[in-house]
């Protein structure tokens, strides 16, 4: 399997398939959002556009990156969002860099959204599909994210190998990555406690995040187990 590991502003072309990769937090969210009952999640291109989304349907549930605003339903936490009862919602995601790199690739035939509580998951649906040449787009800190590599090149080493592969050193990484520390330390707004400590959870969830396109939104749905 060859692998490609690029920032978002690295994206030259449309990959035959695309894993986008955000740790910290948006798609251990995303990932919690189905957990706790979502249908589905669109992926916004701005707040405007999911205002104007949520505003067009009450029953949907807005939510964003950084602190609680007028016409959001939820902040950008997995600790916050634990709690929520999302029984059959749809949720409409904006963050800063998560739901770019998807919408970045959304012409993509098949994209996958990842962090290590799908990791597993994600790595499994890959090798079962023999797709042979993937690129992870590394969200953060311009494609420089540590724990963003390091969850990307855990799944790959997984798919390649398709057998068990240990988790531990890469987790590692994730945890003395900067975004892992600014979390400890409470400098992210609208983040919980136990933030870190779920984004590192490794395969909490056994299903991955596939990536639609229902034109004109991108639809995020738990894929097979």
């Amino acid at each position: 399997m060859e692998s490609r590991f690029l920032g978002i502003d690295e994206l030259t072309d449309i990959p035959a398939v695309a894993v986008v990769v955000d740790v910290m937090r948006a798609f251990t969210v995303a990932a919690w959002a189905f957990a706790r009952g979502a249908e589905k999640i669109v992926l916004a291109e701005s707040l405007d556009e999911a205002l104007a989304l949520t505003s067009g349907h009450p029953d949907w549930v807005a939510l964003k990156d950084g602190p609680p605003a007028p016409g959001f339903d939820a902040v950008n936490s997995p600790a916050l969002l634990r709690s929520a009862d999302l029984t059959g919602r749809t949720v409409v995601q904006k963050t800063t860099a998560g739901t770019v790199g998807a919408l970045a690739v959304k012409e993509a035939p098949l994209i996958l959204c990842a962090s290590f509580v799908v990791a597993g998951a994600t790595a499994r649906l890959l090798h079962s599909r023999g797709c042979t040449d993937v690129t992870y787009v590394i969200t953060g800190e311009g494609g420089r994210a540590e724990e963003d590599l390091a969850c990307a090149q855990y799944i790959a080493r997984r798919a390649t190998d398709g057998g068990p592969t240990d988790p531990a050193p890469f987790l590692h990484r994730a945890a003395t990555s900067r975004a892992a520390t600014e979390l400890a330390q409470g400098l992210r707004a609208g983040s919980h406690p136990d933030d870190l400590a779920l984004c590192l959870d490794f395969d909490r969830f056994p299903f991955p995040l596939l990536a639609t396109s229902e034109p004109p939104l991108l639809t995020l749905r738990p894929g097979p187990s």
